[in-house]
């Protein structure tokens, strides 16, 4: 797809972050902010990897130090093998960022504005590929179309468009499904998936965990500014302690008996019952010994795995409740 990917001098990591940090200065209105609290992290050639944090956890400061937009305070980073302090333009030139607005300028056309980005990062003209592009996003039939014609959904693909004109190794989509409905989150997704076949490493920030588990090989979660857990996805979940237990009874509960009355315990609105346990602590068969001394039969039982929400809420939640 790009003469970038196939280098064969390329590194194994697409970017590293060494004690990166960042420190907004106080001004008249505002405290100073440590924004990111020396991150080290590694990112690989080829993954599609997860940047998932709450909102103002740090992920856009560091998306906007590599793509050269945000100056740090301190630390080093390398994109694609090019140092952000050395050789700032060549690292900028790996990297492709899909904003999260929808900043389009009305008066272009698709082919048009993908024409002006590609001369604002040099291509020459032999070598721009705004047709291929377009057919890729499945915007080749909206090439010469006016941009208020153009669906929500179009834009946005337009605008993973104009971050891929100059071929970049790494493409970044920072919260591209943010405010998106269904429909259209599931057509990103599809998109992304066909980029990273076609070679491109993708780095994607969201705090949609769906999207996250559904997408990402790898994810990291920062809070805070600090990168609180890096794993694969698989890891991250396998290493949750967390399972629950969906208890449906011959007849459906009004309330939670007092023998099995706990934070663990919750009822359902059809009259079921959920119990959390952790695998490494509690015996399914002792759980279910006490539903039956509490006077329940079971009609039904079901398991529940643990998803990225509990690791999420684990990892940034649980820490913030251990410092209040």
């Amino acid at each position: 797809m790009s003469p970038h990917h196939d280098t064969p001098t390329a590194p194994g990591s697409a970017i590293e972050a060494r004690n990166l940090r960042k420190v907004y200065k106080a001004d008249g209105k505002t405290a100073a902010k440590e924004a990111l609290k020396d991150i080290d992290l590694v990112i690989p050639r080829g993954s599609i990897f997860g940047l998932l944090g709450p909102n103002g956890a740090g992920k856009s400061t560091f998306i906007n130090i590599l793509a050269g937009l945000v100056v740090k305070t301190s630390g080093s980073a390398t994109v694609w093998g090019n140092d952000i302090d050395i050789a700032p333009r060549q690292a900028r030139a790996s990297i492709g960022v899909v904003p999260q607005e929808l900043n389009i300028d009305p008066f272009f056309t698709p082919a048009e504005a993908l024409e002006l980005q590609a001369g604002l990062y040099g291509v020459p003209k032999s070598e721009r590929r705004t047709m291929e592009i377009l057919k890729s996003l499945r915007l080749d039939d909206k090439a010469n179309a006016y941009m208020r014609t153009l669906s929500g959904g179009m834009r946005r693909r337009l605008l993973v468009g104009k971050a891929m004109v100059h071929s970049p190794p790494i493409l970044v989509l920072d919260e591209p499904t943010a405010g998106v409905d269904i429909e259209l989150r599931r057509q990103l997704w599809e998109q992304v998936r066909e980029l990273h076949e076609q070679g491109t490493t993708i780095v994607l920030t969201t705090h949609y965990l769906e999207e996250a588990e559904e997408l990402c090989d790898r994810i990291a979660i920062i809070d805070q500014g600090e990168v609180v857990a890096c794993d694969t996805t698989s890891n991250l979940l396998a290493g949750l302690d967390q399972k629950a237990l969906l208890i449906t009874p011959t007849q459906p509960l009004a309330q939670v008996p007092a023998a099995l009355a706990s934070d663990r315990v919750t009822l359902k609105d059809d009259g079921r019952l959920h119990i959390a346990y952790q695998p490494s602590k509690a015996a399914v068969d002792k759980i279910l010994s006490d539903v039956r001394k509490a006077g329940i039969t079971v009609k039904d039982i079901s398991t529940e795995e643990a998803d990225l929400e509990d690791i999420f809420l684990q990892l940034t939640y649980g820490d913030r409740a251990r410092e209040s």
